[in-house]
């Protein structure tokens, strides 16, 4: 199997939690090289691992094909668009860009280096997620006429990531987590007719916003509720679908990031499946029967986004994540702020 080598542009959270143990584990890839500006961290949990301290060194490895620009909001697109030029192959964790502009940029530089771009949505790929497209598919609940998606935290203090609470664009809580349910919502009902916005900070000591709340119109009269913040000690339901037949709700759940952040390796057993505690609850009609049941949920597995990645490189298949996908959220949440600061229902 040929063993695409690869490189990381950070060895912070990201990079330790959600690329480097998928990389390291999957047979098709060769963890070989990481940027790491100031502490060198890499090489102790991965000792063959090359630590660069330029960037530029790093892109003048010609035996590297693949970069992951797993680095601040505001950086992708410069870091992105360097990789390409040098002929790499770029995985982006999202938000894909901070600007619809930029994004569009790095779609066509990908084209003409011929070179595979895409973003990292690993939230595609939870059991959350895996278990209501499932109920989706299987139409269950009839024509869906409502959804809700939320992604609610409790905390008090600002993070540790000074970058994260840096006024600027691309920081707030709508890049960092409405990127991930922007994602999903356009995946599973396609780009809406128009979107109302709600954008603020709710905690005194918040300089970016941590609190939001979107809603997506459709043609056929569906409404898709966005909404997360970082003052829900109860958290809220992370998904509600009501139909015309039925309904379905389940908790959000994040059970991979938690083993991950534990040191656990995704090839151990069990790997991404929920306690039954996190199952859904469907309330349906079928045959004439209405049936009210938890439903098992699916497994989940990060792992499939790198299997996806792998066969893009080698085998020229389409990749798991393209970066039409993260440019479509890029434009939803453009015009979440347009429609926060006109206070009124934007047209898209």
């Amino acid at each position: 199997m040929k063993k695409i080598k690869t490189a990381l542009c950070g060895f912070g959270m990201s990079g330790w939690v959600f690329h480097a143990p998928f990389i390291h584990l999957h047979d098709g890839f060769e963890l070989y090289a990481v940027w790491e500006r100031n502490k060198k961290l890499a090489q102790e949990q991965y000792p063959a691992i090359i630590s660069y301290s330029s960037y530029e060194e790093l892109l003048a490895n010609d035996a590297i094909e693949l970069i992951i620009v797993n680095t601040p909001n505001n950086t992708h697109y410069t870091l992105a668009k360097q990789a390409l030029l040098a002929n790499k192959h770029v995985v982006v964790e999202k938000p894909f860009t901070i600007s619809v502009a930029e994004g569009e940029e790095l779609i066509e530089i990908a084209k003409d280096k011929n070179r595979k771009l895409s973003v990292y949505q690993n939230r595609r790929f939870d059991s959350d997620y895996l278990t209501i497209q499932d109920v989706l598919e299987k139409k269950l609940l009839g024509e869906i006429v409502e959804a809700e998606f939320h992604f609610d935290r409790y905390s008090e203090t600002l993070s540790y990531k000074v970058h994260k609470e840096t006024p600027g664009q691309g920081t707030g809580n709508l890049y960092d987590l409405g990127a991930h349910l922007i994602d999903q919502a356009l995946q599973l009902f396609g780009y809406p007719k128009a979107i109302f916005a709600d954008i603020t900070a709710m905690r005194n000591i918040s300089k970016v916003d941590d609190y939001f709340e979107l809603i997506l119109f459709y043609e056929n009269k569906l409404r898709v509720r966005i909404h997360s913040t970082y003052l829900a000690r109860e958290a809220n339901i992370g998904y509600i679908f009501h139909g015309t037949k039925g309904s379905f709700i389940k908790p959000k759940t994040n059970v991979q990031e938690i083993a991950l952040v534990n040191k656990q390796q995704p090839n151990e057993p069990n790997w991404g499946v929920e306690p039954q505690t996190d199952w859904g609850l469907l309330h349906t009609e079928q045959n004439g029967t209405v049936i009210r049941e938890i439903i098992p949920s699916k497994s989940g597995q990060y792992m499939n986004y790198y299997n996806g990645i792998y066969e893009a490189i080698v085998h020229n298949k389409n990749v798991p994540v393209t970066a039409e996908d993260g440019l479509a959220v890029i434009k939803i949440i453009e015009a979440a702020y347009a429609s926060n600061t006109a206070r009124k229902i934007i047209d898209l």
